[in-house]
């Protein structure tokens, strides 16, 4: 059988050589390298596909995260709550701000925070002090959440935002899975965008993403201009114009050539969003009446971007072992929660602590995905699957 790709990240930019190439050549000619049009008008297109007032390029993911949080006024020692199985990225940002990263657990059937859990962690572990919430074993305030759409789906939005609303909580939303994902907010009624619902978010555009630079890149969406304005300060020394520094910041600006690599793929991401929407249809469809694996949910009040197609099993090794055996590659997101590893060990929070994220990380397998992925081969990685199944 012939080898399927976790990834396949060599056809779609042969697919695109030609404009890719310009793109270079055009900097060449113009010495356009840092600032400029090009990355003024991805920002621009990139506003425009999220549906928000304003967008700003930065140098990746993490530093999206990281200035959104200080932008939106995150004070050195506050707490951010977010969710243990995610990539560390997320906890960095909080920690690079200056905040004390918490965790809730997740749901069961989509892996995102559990808005129970919140609840929970909020009304039992918090209490109100001087208009604020403190939480009284660390006796510090917590100023904001910040849900993952894990795996392209977004997390569910309408519970969290009312309890932020409630315990005035800001919202920073780790998009950086989620380009183009959906979700259909009640409040609003109205589908609404990844990158809408909080005061700002972060987006990923590594090159593997659904919208995937040709090497690091990332961006915060927000529609509050003030807070737009000090991201573009954070990432560029902090200067309000050049030599003028208001603030201390990064380097974290977006290069030039990634943003109009970008911009030429952002054409492309809502026809690639559509082709994983129908792989993992297919999926579903020829995995979920296999016994003892759990296929991921259908769409329904979320459109996710399936940036990955993630199974469970309590087989996950072996039958990983065996997909490789017949030359099908997968990748695991995320094998150790955050709270178990080393770097974390501070916290204090052993195995048991977060029982679902604990129990989903033994047991997770993301099958090959992308848009150059066939439904052929799709149905050879399911008859794979089902093969190992009928013999264990």
């Amino acid at each position: 059988m012939e080898p399927i790709a976790f990834l396949d990240l060599v056809k779609p930019h042969l697919d695109l050589e030609e404009e890719l190439v310009s793109v270079f050549r055009s900097a060449l000619k113009t010495a356009g390298f840092i600032g400029g049009p090009a990355v003024e008008g991805f920002e621009k297109d990139f506003a425009a596909f999220c549906q928000t007032g304003h967008c700003v390029g930065v140098g990746s993911g993490t530093d999206a995260l990281r200035f959104a949080l200080i932008a939106a006024g995150i004070a050195p020692q506050e707490i951010v709550i977010t969710v243990p199985n995610t990539f560390i990225a997320t906890v960095e940002a909080i920690s690079q701000a200056g905040a004390i990263a918490d965790f809730v657990d997740v749901s069961e059937s989509t892996c995102n925070m559990e808005p129970e859990k919140l609840r929970e962690y909020l009304e039992t572990r918090c209490e109100p002090r001087s208009g604020r919430l403190f939480h009284k074993e660390k006796n510090r305030p917590v100023a904001a959440i910040v849900p993952v759409h894990l795996y392209g789906r977004p997390a569910d939005m309408d519970p969290i935002l009312d309890l932020a609303r409630k315990y005035n909580l800001m919202v920073i939303e780790d998009a950086c899975q989620a380009h183009g994902a959906e979700y259909f907010l009640k409040s609003e009624n109205a589908w609404k965008k990844a990158g809408t619902f909080g005061l700002a978010a972060a987006f990923s555009f590594y090159p593997g993403k659904n919208l995937g630079a040709c090497g690091e890149a990332g961006a915060v969406t927000t529609n509050d201009p003030a807070l737009a304005a000090r991201v573009r300060m954070l990432r560029d020394h902090g200067q309000a114009k050049k030599y003028y520094h208001n603030v201390e910041g990064w380097n974290g600006r977006l290069d030039a050539i990634q943003a109009a690599i970008l911009q030429v793929k952002l054409k492309r991401l809502p026809e690639w969003n559509q082709t994983r929407r129908n792989l993992a249809a297919h999926y579903n469809e020829l995995l979920s009446d296999i016994p003892n694996l759990t296929v991921p949910p259908a769409d329904s009040a979320a459109r996710s971007a399936w940036h990955l197609y993630v199974i469970q099993t309590d087989r996950r090794d072996a039958l990983q072992k065996h997909l490789a055996d017949n030359g099908i590659a997968t990748g695991l997101h995320y094998p150790v929660p955050l709270h178990l590893q080393n770097s974390y060990r501070s916290m204090n929070l052993g195995p048991g602590s977060f029982p679902t994220a604990e129990a989903a990380a033994s047991r997770i397998l993301s099958l090959p995905m992308g848009p150059t992925l066939t439904g052929d081969q799709v149905a050879k990685v399911c008859d794979v699957i089902r093969g190992f199944a009928e013999k264990n």
